[in-house]
């Protein structure tokens, strides 16, 4: 069944997301004039006119050190922290190359921190979900950290974490992302595949070459779990494992191919018909 290609993949996340990733204190408490509010609201002031990309402002500047400050505190001042992080995600687009650069960079380096891990293990993350986050609205800038971060040692254990750096990667939009992403569909950890497939789905922006490997990729992954369940009904861990990737791949292949199938055996009599067609003609 043929159908429009819809212009789905993982979604802008603006500042209200942000936001959303911490505990923001009640509305009746003021909010005491930070220097990172200062320089937030200088930046506000200045009209950015049409073409118009300041570049090398000291009020950019003045927020990378405020964040700096903030991530260095070892998480307790996380929540103001993620504020500035907010406010440059919001200036990113508006900036000059050197600017971006040093945004990125920023960003980046809140990932460095050193948080530690409750007794019950679990992950004090919401700075580096916060940066990740962020980062996948500056693409391609951001692309290269994120690759880098994306099985890094340092966080390879906080699964959560790891899955906003895959999908931020496939935000930036970026033939950077698609090695590495396509990398990560053998994953041992079938949340870190379905995340990966999950962002390869947002690369419906790609040329249709690129797309088709791509989508063949996803393809080949998911028919060989099926088959694996198939063969065997009593190997669980192939089931778990396929009951986890199926619906964020079909996904993908909806989206890359512009076609609708739910079931890995029709999407692979479907691409043995139309691997060579154009998809895009109909679209």
């Amino acid at each position: 069944m043929r159908r429009r290609r819809r212009e789905r993949g993982i979604p802008m996340i603006t500042s209200t997301l942000l936001i959303l990733l911490t505990n923001v204190a009640p509305a009746s408490t003021p909010a005491a004039p930070t220097p990172a509010r200062l320089a937030a609201t200088t930046c506000a002031e200045r009209p950015i006119q049409d073409g118009e990309k300041p570049d090398k402002r000291e009020e950019i500047k003045e927020l990378l050190s405020v964040l700096k400050g903030h991530a260095g505190k070892r998480g307790k001042e996380d929540q103001e922290a993620i504020e500035v992080i907010d406010t440059l995600n919001i200036e990113f687009e508006n900036c000059g190359a050197k600017d971006r650069k040093d945004i990125v960079k920023g960003l980046s380096l809140c990932l460095k921190q050193k948080r530690q891990a409750s007794k019950e293990g679990v992950f004090d993350n919401k700075l580096f979900i916060a940066a990740a986050v962020a980062l996948g609205n500056m693409g391609p800038e951001s692309a290269k950290p994120l690759i880098s971060w994306i099985g890094h040692k340092t966080h390879r254990k906080d699964v959560p974490l790891q899955r906003w750096l895959i999908l931020s990667l496939g935000q930036t939009q970026t033939k950077a992302a698609v090695e590495p992403l396509i990398d990560l569909l053998s994953h041992q950890k079938a949340g870190i595949q379905a995340a990966a497939a999950e962002a390869l789905g947002g690369l419906q922006g790609l040329e249709q070459k690129k797309r088709k490997d791509v989508f063949n990729s996803l393809l080949k992954v998911i028919t060989a779990l099926k088959g694996r369940v198939d063969g065997d009904v009593n190997d669980t861990i192939a089931r778990e494992r396929y009951d986890v990737i199926k619906a964020p791949m079909i996904t993908a292949l909806q989206i890359l191919s512009g076609h609708d199938e739910r079931n890995p055996d029709d999407w692979q009599r479907w691409w043995n018909k139309n691997k060579k067609k154009d998809w895009d003609k109909d679209a």
